[in-house]
């Protein structure tokens, strides 16, 4: 049975950038804050935790002061920075630079849409930290979608700028946008779709273009193992582009969670990731798939 990584798949730079920065800063410091997990992987962080990384929630980031917190790849809403200057907490600022750059797009769509009575619209996941940190730049005023039944909270006959959290699927992004175009046209059939609707594909070309990869992958092996932390919004979305490909793919968060039976009479295994599974999570599901049939026996 032949076990093949996916050159591909692991962390993106964001991801890579923030822990390299985590790592660097906890050489000299016992204790470093993060807000927030690092990364959507419960391995990783454990890894991260016993070199002295400490995750806190935006509740606890009120009772700190005079400390070192680190922001992690997803970004964070303006309010997060005033209350470090507040309480004198020097930022190891590791935001992602593509979400950075996001942020400040929609910042811009957010004062020209006041001022036209319009509404500024993310296609993400409620809740989701890089999200906060987008709907941050609106007053929290952003209308979030997920699904199509989302759709009920905006307002078709007001002018629309779409964005999309960088991490979501481009089949589901552009899927809403033609939603939302055929919703415009039903309430005002002359409407000019240039005026009312301004759509912006602001997914990450990292995780964008792993979606054909993965597909060829998913293809070229009997059985595809995913191996992803559950709170991972991107893991989920590879994971079906898997199962899409590949009725024989299968979800696990580490090598414990495998079954045997899965590899039963299979001559290739594929092993892939979300862009926040670290390297050395997939290589030791590879030697625990290599090293099956030696526990059969």
């Amino acid at each position: 049975m032949k076990v093949t990584i996916d050159k591909n798949s692991g962390y993106c730079f964001g991801v890579e950038y923030a822990i390299q920065m985590a790592e660097d800063e906890m050489e000299t410091a016992e204790v470093l804050y993060c807000l927030g997990d690092i990364v959507h992987n419960s391995m990783e962080v454990k890894r991260l935790h016993d070199k002295g990384l400490r995750i806190i929630d935006r509740e606890q980031m009120k009772e700190l002061h005079d400390c070192k917190l680190l922001i992690r790849a997803h970004g964070e809403p303006p309010a997060t920075y005033e209350l470090a200057l507040k309480n004198n907490i020097e930022l190891i600022d590791a935001s992602c630079p593509v979400v950075l750059k996001l942020q400040n797009r929609v910042k811009h769509a957010f004062d020209k849409m006041e001022e036209e009575n319009g509404q500024i619209v993310i296609y993400g996941q409620v809740g989701h930290a890089e999200v906060i940190g987008l709907t941050g730049q609106t007053q929290d005023k952003a209308i979030v979608i997920t699904t199509e039944e989302d759709l009920d909270k905006i307002d078709f006959s007001r002018p629309v700028s779409l964005f999309s959290q960088t991490t979501k699927s481009t089949q589901g992004f552009y899927k809403m946008k033609d939603r939302i175009e055929e919703r415009i046209h039903k309430i005002n059939p002359e409407a000019s779709l240039d005026v009312m609707l301004d759509a912006n594909d602001s997914i990450c070309r990292q995780v964008s273009n792993r979606e054909p990869q993965l597909r060829k992958f998913s293809h070229e092996h009997d059985v595809i193992v995913f191996v992803s932390g559950k709170k991972s919004s991107n893991g989920k979305a590879l994971f079906g582009v898997c199962q899409s490909e590949n009725s024989r793919s299968y979800f696990i968060e580490n090598e414990t969670e495998l079954n045997a039976e899965w590899f039963d009479n299979v001559e290739s295994v594929g092993i892939c990731g979300a862009t926040s599974t670290p390297m050395w999570l997939m290589e030791n599901v590879a030697c625990y798939i290599e090293n099956l049939p030696m526990m059969a026996h």
